[in-house]
């Protein structure tokens, strides 16, 4: 199953909070939502556990972690395996 790949892929870690869940817990976060043109590519999903998810809603990703520090910082020490090109826009948004 594709869910579980991107949840081992991420260490069951959300790259929101940087906290480590059981897969139960945890969720998919399309980068880049499907709604903007994103797609269903490992390099579009994310780990995100629900609170998280939850706390960033549908707002962009962009104003998301801009008002969520710690969001920002883990966002880009986990996020590893994110398409450049989506990395390299999102800071373009946060500047």
């Amino acid at each position: 199953m594709k869910r579980l790949r991107i949840f081992e892929r991420d260490a069951y870690r959300c790259v929101y909070c940087g906290q480590q869940f059981p897969s139960e817990e945890l969720t998919i976060d399309h980068v880049e939502p499907r709604v903007r043109g994103g797609d269903r590519s490992d390099g579009n999903l994310v780990t995100a556990c629900m609170g998280c998810n939850t706390l960033k809603g549908h707002r962009r990703l962009s104003d998301f972690l801009l008002a969520e520090e710690v969001a920002r910082t883990n966002f880009f020490r986990y996020a590893v395996h994110v398409w450049p090109r989506i990395l390299r826009v999102l800071r373009e948004d946060l500047e």
